[in-house]
């Protein structure tokens, strides 16, 4: 894990493996920052269900569990939000692929709703492709806007 601090920015970076312990550890990390950030409690779970889903996404989907393959983490604190990355480097991700969960057909599937938790938990959600291969998230938290 690598740390900077600039003024009034801080970032962490990490880089964990594919594995579903690596969850808890990006869990861990996140709650932490949004604390030390000043987000009360109800926005820190919120913001631990994204990750953990982000990152699930990224150990299953992206990389299969791939013991040669991880996960890049990355935190940035600032006065006014919290920015996190999730990046794999598996074979990337289409949204627009992705089955409605709220459609009838979907309701009763024991998965395939992460991304729309993450788009209700978070202010801003964005998908990059990576190159040569791999996909990030970036979810963004601002910490006086409310959901």
């Amino acid at each position: 894990m690598q740390e900077n601090r600039t003024g009034r920015t801080a970032s962490v970076v990490s880089e964990l493996e594919s594995t579903l312990d690596s969850v808890d550890v990006a869990e861990e990390i996140v709650t932490i920052a949004a604390r030390e950030l000043g987000f009360a409690e109800d926005d820190q779970y919120r913001i631990g269900m994204a990750i953990r889903e982000s990152v699930v996404n990224a150990v299953v989907h992206g990389n299969c569990y791939s013991r040669n393959k991880k996960v890049r983490l990355g935190v940035r604190k600032d006065a006014d939000r919290l920015t996190i990355t999730v990046a794999d480097e598996g074979k990337g991700l289409d949204l627009a692929s992705l089955p409605d969960p709220l459609a009838t057909e979907n309701l009763l599937n024991q998965s395939g709703r992460g991304i729309f938790l993450i788009k209700a938990f978070m202010d801003e959600f964005e998908v990059r492709k990576l190159e040569p291969i791999g996909t990030e998230f970036k979810l963004v938290k601002y910490l006086d806007r409310k959901l």
